[in-house]
C-alpha cells in the first residue's frame, strides 16, 4: 500500500516525516541525520549528488553545486530577489527566453523546479527505504508568504519527483499542527518562522481540534543565508585589510568563507566568542596566506541587527490583521534554524512580551506538522481540522489600470468570491481578464498570475453587458478564475498557471526523461555514494599505512598496497560492483591497520617468552 509523507522543503535543510500508529515520526537519512541539506551537486563526469555528499564537495566544486534554490523557485529572472541572488551565489543564474530563471550547470540549463525535484526525489527514496513500500503522495510545506507562482512551482517540483502533491500548506501552519497535536486547550499561538531563506509569522487560534489561521505576514527573501553573507563580507574586509588581498573573485575561497561563516554563526548561539581559522586561504608571491580571526557574539549582533529588526513589522502587521494585541497571544513558537540566535529570541520576547516556546525542535517541527496533515487526510489522525488563509489579496485589472480586489489577504481558504463587471466601450465583443496578486492599488505594481479572454459578448452599449468573474482558491492556495457573460451564458475559465512556472509540456518532458534514465540515474547516485565513502577511507588508510605500514609483514604490506591501488581506480571508474567490492576490502584494510596501530611492542609478550618467565619463577 502506498503511503503519504510530509516534507519540509527548506532553503538550507529538508525534513521528511510520516505518521506511524497515529504518531508522526521523522525519517532519518542513511547517515543517521534527521535533516538533509538542500544541496544538489554535479561532478565533472556529470554525476548528480544530493544532500550531505553534495554539500561536502561544495568547497572544491562551488560553481557546480546548487544551494538555496528555494529562493529562486517561481520567480522571474528580472525580479529584485533573483538579481540579488545572482550577486551571492557561486553558480550561474541565467534567463530563459520567456524570462524564467534557469541555473546553468556543466553547459546545461536547469529550472529551479527541476533541481528542487532532485531533492524531493531523494527524500521520497529515503521514505520508501525506511517504510519498505512505495510513496506516491506528499504534503509539501511552503513559506506562508509564497505567492501563487511559487506555490505552483513547488507543486511542479513534486510532480517531477514522482509525487502527487496532496496539499500545499504553509510552514508556520504545519509547525502549529505539530505543536498543538497533544494539547486540547483553547489558545492563540504566534508562529515565528525564520529559516534559511524566508521569514514568516502566522497567528492561529487553536481549540477543540480546529487550527484556524487568523493572519499571516512575512518576507520571502530574509533568512539565515543573509546572516551568513554578513559574516562573509566582514571576513573579506578584515582579510583584505590585513593582507591587502581581495578574495571576492576567488570562488573557492568564497565557498570556504561561507562554510566557516555558517559554522561560526551557529557556534555563537551557544558561545560568546569563536575563532575562524582557514589555513591556505590563498597565496601570493610571498607564499601561502592564512585567515585567523576572532568573532564575538556582540560583533555578530552588530552586523545583523537590521536583519533581525526586519522581522518586527511583519509581526505587528500579522497582529493587526488578526485584530488582536500582542498580550492576547498565549504562546509564541520558534521555527527555523535562524530562530535559535539569542538576538532573535530577545527580539521575539520584546515584540510579544513573553518568552517564546522552545520545546519543539525548530529544524523538525515543520516536517512533523506536514506529516500530521498527511495523517489527517489519510484518516490516521482524527478530530483535527486545518483552516488556512491566503497570504496576499487577489483580484483583476480594471479600467484606468487599477487593481480591484475580489479576495482580501488573510481570507480563510478554501474560499470563493464573485463580482459582476461591465464593458467600457460600445459594442465591446470581448474582455481581457488579467488576474493579479498583491496589495498595491495600481495594477502594474502587483504580480500578474495569468491572462485570458472572454469572447462572444453580445453587442451592446458600454455599461450594459454583465460579466460575472469568480475567484476560487482551493485548500492548497491555488487559484481558479472564471468569467461568464450573464446574457449569453458563455464562460471562460483557467486554473491560473503562473508565468514563471514550467509549461505542462515541459513538465511532462522532464518526467518522461527521468523515467527513461531512472535506472542509470539510480546507478550514478549509488556510485556517487560509494565513491564518497571510498575516498574517505582511502585518505585515512593511506595516511595510516604511511605511518605504520612497516610494522606489517611483507605479505600484508603487499595486500594493503593492492587494495589501495584498486580503490584509486574505483574512484575514477564507473562500476558500482567494483566500488562495492573495493569498499569491503578497504574495510578489511582498515581493520589490519587499526590492529597494527593498537599493537604496542613494549607490552607485547609471546607465548615462548611467557613460558621462559614461568620457568624462571618456578626455578
Amino acid at each position: 500500500m502506498a503511503r503519504m509523507i510530509g516534507i519540509d522543503l527548506g532553503t538550507t535543510n529538508c525534513c521528511v516525516a510520516v505518521v506511524e500508529g497515529a504518531r508522526p515520526e521523522v525519517i532519518p537519512s542513511k547517515e543517521g541525520s534527521r535533516t538533509v541539506p538542500s544541496v544538489v551537486g554535479f561532478t565533472a563526469k556529470g554525476d548528480r549528488l544530493v544532500g550531505q555528499i553534495a554539500k561536502r564537495q561544495a568547497v572544491t566544486n562551488p560553481t557546480n553545486t546548487v544551494y538555496a534554490v528555494k529562493r529562486l523557485i517561481g520567480r522571474k529572472y528580472n525580479s529584485p530577489e533573483v538579481q540579488k541572488a545572482r550577486g551571492l551565489m557561486p553558480y550561474a543564474i541565467t534567463e530563459a527566453v520567456n524570462g524564467d530563471v534557469r541555473i546553468r550547470i556543466l553547459d546545461k540549463d536547469y529550472s529551479p523546479q527541476e533541481l528542487s525535484a532532485v531533492i524531493l526525489g531523494r527524500l521520497k527514496a529515503m521514505a520508501e527505504e525506511h517504510l519498505g513500500c512505495d510513496v506516491s503522495e506528499a504534503i509539501i510545506t511552503v513559506p506562508a508568504y509564497f505567492d501563487d507562482s511559487q506555490r505552483q512551482a513547488t507543486r511542479d517540483a513534486g510532480r517531477i519527483a514522482g509525487l502527487k502533491v496532496a496539499r500545499i500548506i504553509n510552514e508556520p501552519t504545519a509547525a502549529a499542527l505539530a505543536f498543538g497535536l497533544d494539547d486540547e486547550s483553547d489558545r492563540t499561538v504566534a508562529v515565528f518562522d525564520l529559516g534559511g531563506g524566508t521569514f514568516d509569522v502566522s497567528i492561529l487560534r487553536i481549540g477543540e481540534g480546529v487550527f484556524e489561521v487568523k493572519a499571516t505576514s512575512g518576507d520571502t527573501f530574509l533568512g539565515g543565508e543573509d546572516f551568513d553573507q554578513r559574516i562573509v563580507e566582514w571576513l573579506l574586509a578584515e582579510f583584505q585589510q590585513q593582507s591587502g588581498i581581495d578574495l571576492k573573485g576567488d570562488t573557492l575561497a568564497l565557498q570556504r568563507l561561507k562554510e566557516a561563516a555558517e559554522k561560526a554563526k551557529c557556534e555563537l548561539s551557544l558561545l560568546t566568542q569563536t575563532e575562524i581559522k582557514l589555513p591556505f586561504i590563498c597565496s601570493d608571491k610571498s607564499g601561502p596566506k592564512h585567515l585567523s580571526l576572532a568573532l564575538t557574539r556582540e560583533k555578530l549582533e552588530e552586523m545583523v541587527r537590521d536583519l533581525v529588526e526586519r522581522t518586527e513589522d511583519p509581526c505587528r502587521e500579522a497582529l493587526t490583521l488578526a485584530g488582536m494585541a500582542a498580550d492576547e497571544v498565549d504562546d509564541v513558537l520558534l521555527v527555523g534554524g535562524q530562530a535559535k540566535m539569542p538576538l532573535v529570541i530577545e527580539t521575539v520576547r520584546r515584540i510579544f512580551g513573553r518568552d517564546p516556546n522552545q520545546n519543539e525542535n525548530p529544524d523538525e517541527v515543520v516536517g512533523i506538522g506536514a506529516a500530521v496533515q498527511a495523517g489527517i487526510i489519510q484518516g490516521d489522525i482524527k478530530d483535527l481540522v486545518l483552516l488556512d488563509v491566503t497570504p496576499l489579496s487577489l483580484g483583476l485589472e480594471t479600467r484606468g489600470g487599477m487593481f480591484t480586489k475580489l479576495i482580501e489577504r488573510s481570507s480563510t481558504i478554501p474560499t470563493r468570491r464573485k463580482k459582476t463587471f461591465t464593458t467600457v466601450m460600445d459594442n465591446q465583443s470581448k474582455v481581457e481578464i488579467n488576474v493579479l496578486q498583491g496589495e498595491r492599488e495600481i495594477a502594474a505594481h502587483n504580480r500578474s498570475l495569468g491572462k485570458f479572454e472572454l469572447v462572444g459578448i453580445s453587442p451592446a452599449p458600454k455599461g450594459v453587458p454583465q460579466v460575472e468573474v469568480c475567484f476560487d482558491i482551493d485548500s492548497n492556495g491555488i487559484v481558479n478564475v472564471s468569467a461568464r457573460d450573464l446574457s449569453t451564458g458563455k464562460q471562460q475559465k483557467i486554473v491560473v498557471t503562473p508565468s514563471s512556472g514550467l509549461s505542462e509540456r515541459e513538465i511532462t518532458s522532464i518526467i518522461e526523461d527521468a523515467k527513461v534514465n531512472e535506472e542509470e540515474d539510480r546507478k550514478k547516485a549509488e556510485l556517487g555514494r560509494l565513491t564518497s565513502r571510498i575516498e574517505g577511507l582511502l585518505e585515512s588508510n593511506i595516511k595510516t599505512f604511511s605511518e605504520f605500514g612497516e610494522m606489517l609483514d611483507k605479505e600484508k604490506q603487499e595486500y594493503v598496497r593492492t587494495v589501495l591501488d584498486s580503490a584509486r581506480r574505483a574512484v575514477a571508474g564507473n562500476s558500482v560492483s567494483e566500488a562495492t567490492q573495493v569498499l569491503e576490502k578497504l574495510g578489511e584494510v582498515s581493520q589490519i591497520l587499526t590492529d597494527v596501530m593498537l599493537y604496542d611492542p613494549n607490552t607485547f609478550q609471546s607465548e615462548t617468552d611467557a613460558e621462559v618467565d614461568q620457568e624462571s619463577e618456578s626455578g
